[in-house]
């Protein structure tokens, strides 16, 4: 009985306890800080008439925190750790009257703490943020007509229909109408997807264009997106955090260090000495050791563009020897452009094509159609720019002085300043999961896939169709255009690769890192995107839970794999991988949340330096304890030997951690040796990103 009570007394004082030193946060940390580093200088030079010494200001403020975690520690599970060492050090340096040495052994080990603690990830928002994806009303259809009900009221069975623009409630079949639907944040595809009567679509997912109406299968915990936070939640349960260096080796300091002050004491009979090995043996300069180190890398990082949220995640990275990609959006844009148009009549020219293919295209809702209008706009605007400076060059070549020949033909019409218009179109019909009819300067348009041509009972040519499918097999999407009832040719729509993303792959090769490809786009599209790059290893039509799949099964082989992704679809996978990139600019926000480092400009090319950074940090982690570890037992042999007294101690393992702290600062401008051959390299690369 006696027990139990004396058990329920100490826990409720350690919650107490524990409640106090979280009061204030980081911030009252720096204060606190500033207060005691103020109090030291005081005291060591006497500036400060008092009754007592002004280091105990620190010793308050930051060493009796340290005492009471050692104490929490030990009580609670006997953990022993580097503040009992400290704590033992203070409350022996203030029996024998040594305050400034007490303050001075306080102070460096919150400084030490503090920087670890800047360098640890706070809670995410992530999981939250999928849950606000969860749409939260559905359109259902009942005897009595339409009502809008919750999302979770919706039962198997039960008959929807989804409007453009809006969120699918649950996983469920069309069962009548035809649309496109966004599926990026299932698969994170570029692309859009036709849907039409007796296709699956997923919660989550959004309708594009065209109303529908579908058949509830999955609902509540069972829809694609509740199955997908519950991903997110067990992927992060799973992640195990790297313990402090300092902490592996506090037991074996601890007892090295009484044993070695008790034998002092004993063999010389002068406690001071024995306090004085006690101070020195403060492993202040192991504790800075890793997370000055980190800090300072985490401020390299940040200048080559990447955000690094989890304190741990660069020591992390070193032992990463695989790094899947996300093909959308990450090794490339993630919008469609046009890559190529062809035609195979010889009364239209290949721009004449075009730019009908844009007339016909510019009042579509479908994204193709409107990628179409965007590709041609940007490049009318290009063409534009050349010509306006074209003129200017000519006009101070020739001084003015030759005269205008008159106004060049184009195939467009021209508006003021030279910029081409896009051609008016009349009589625009869009017909959903089959393309779009116009009338362009008096002929017919069609402009879609093989059902429209199939409708108007027109057949596409043999080798118009096998040109389409040379096309399509490397990851493309073809548009087949129709003028006046006969085809005339088709345009090209894909992915487009950022261009240093082969450079980017072959560096990763050279670090022993080998590139994987995990995609939810076809297998013709990460085929064709992983033979550009030189990625061997594929997995396509990947939907989030199969990305955790071959994750666990690298994983299981021993093989640690960073994951870098953009899309919602992603973040169960970040959450999972020993190390999490998510691309900062287009990516999610969820993706960024789930992730431990953000790469914010999303230059793919910076992430070869990030994993030799990393390995650069290790480096200079173990030479920082390597060093701390040997002075403090040189430090140790002086201390026995009588020559140093706990003040000057004190003051020989502050040397020590200043020079932790400036080796650590030189990584913040370290860079790769491959930088300094950039140049070199540059100019033996061609276009392709092969060396000649």
């Amino acid at each position: 009985m006696a027990k139990r009570i004396v058990k329920e007394i100490v826990e409720k004082l350690v919650e107490k306890l524990e409640y106090l030193l979280e009061l204030g946060g980081t911030k009252k940390d720096i204060v606190f800080l500033v207060i005691s580093g103020i109090s030291l200088i005081c005291s060591f030079f006497d500036l400060l008439p008092l009754p007592f010494d002004a280091a105990w200001a620190a010793i308050l403020l930051c060493g009796v925190p340290i005492v009471l975690e050692a104490f929490i520690g030990l009580v609670t599970a006997f953990d022993i750790k580097a503040d009992v060492l400290v704590s033992m050090a203070l409350i022996a340096s203030i029996c024998i009257g040594e305050d400034f040495a007490a303050g001075e052994v306080a102070f460096i080990m919150q400084i030490g703490g503090l920087l670890e603690e800047l360098t640890v990830a706070k809670a995410r928002a992530g999981i939250e943020k999928l849950v606000h994806l969860t749409p939260r009303t559905a359109r259902r259809q009942g005897p009595d007509g339409e009502e809008i009900i919750p999302a979770e009221q919706v039962r198997v069975g039960d008959l929807l229909r989804v409007l453009p623009g809006e969120s699918i409630p649950v996983d469920g079949v069309i069962v009548s109408g035809q649309t496109s639907v966004n599926q990026a944040v299932m698969t994170g595809e570029s692309l859009p997807v036709d849907k039409t009567v007796g296709d699956s679509v997923a919660s989550g997912t959004v309708n594009q264009f065209g109303t529908f109406e579908m058949r509830a299968e999955k609902v509540g915990e069972d829809s694609s997106i509740q199955r997908m936070i519950r991903l997110v939640q067990s992927a992060d349960a799973g992640k195990a955090k790297i313990v402090g260096l300092t902490d592996r080796w506090a037991t074996w300091i601890v007892v090295i260090a009484l044993v070695a002050a008790a034998l002092t004491w004993l063999i010389s009979g002068e406690i001071i000495r024995a306090v004085t090995i006690l101070v020195v043996f403060c492993p202040c300069g192991l504790v800075l050791a890793t997370p000055t180190a980190v800090m300072a890398a985490i401020g390299n990082a940040t200048k080559h563009g990447f955000l690094v949220r989890e304190g741990d995640a660069l020591e992390r990275l070193t032992s990463v020897r695989a790094l899947a990609f996300d093909k959308t959006g990450t090794l490339t844009y993630g919008t469609p452009e046009v890559t190529e148009v062809v035609s195979i009549s010889e009364d239209v020219s290949r721009e004449e094509l075009y730019e009908l293919a844009v007339a016909a295209e510019q009042y579509s809702e479908h994204p193709l159609g409107k990628a179409i209008v965007h590709c041609w706009k940007q490049e009318n605007e290009g063409e534009k720019e050349s010509d306006e400076k074209q003129e200017s060059s000519g006009t101070q070549e020739n001084s003015g002085t030759q005269e205008n020949s008159g106004p060049q033909e184009n195939s467009g019409r021209q508006g003021n300043g030279g910029k081409r218009e896009i051609p008016e179109a009349k009589n625009f019909a869009m017909l959903p999961g089959r393309g779009v009819l116009a009338r362009v300067y008096g002929k017919e348009v069609w402009a879609g896939n093989g059902k429209l041509f199939a409708e108007k009972m027109c057949e596409l040519p043999r080798e118009l169709l096998e040109a389409a499918e040379n096309r399509t097999c490397k990851g493309a999407t073809v548009i087949f255009l129709g003028i006046d009832g006969k085809p005339a040719g088709f345009v090209v729509l894909a992915d487009t690769v950022r261009p240093d993303s082969v450079r980017t792959i072959r560096e990763l090769k050279e670090l022993a890192v080998e590139p994987m490809l995990l995609t939810g786009d076809n297998e013709q599209a990460a085929s064709a995107i992983a033979g550009e790059l030189g990625i061997e290893k594929v997995w396509a039509n990947c939907l989030p839970e199969d990305k955790l799949h071959h994750l666990q099964e690298c994983q299981d082989q021993g093989r640690q794999v960073c994951m870098i992704g953009d899309g919602i679809n992603d973040a169960p996978a970040l959450k999972l991988a020993e190390v999490g990139i998510a691309m900062g600019g287009v990516g999610s926000d969820i993706a960024v949340d789930a992730a431990d480092i953000a790469l914010v400009d999303d230059e793919v090319k910076e992430l070869p330096h990030l994993f030799a950074l990393s390995r650069r940090m290790m480096v200079t982690i173990k030479c920082n304890l390597s060093f701390s570890m040997g002075l403090n037992f040189l430090a140790i042999i002086l201390a026995i030997t009588g020559i140093l007294n706990p003040v000057v101690g004190a003051l020989v393992h502050n040397a020590g951690s200043v020079v932790v702290i400036v080796h650590s600062a030189i990584l913040l401008g370290w860079k790769r040796k491959e930088k300094l051959l950039g140049e070199k390299r540059k100019q033996k690369l061609d276009v392709s990103g092969e060396i000649r």
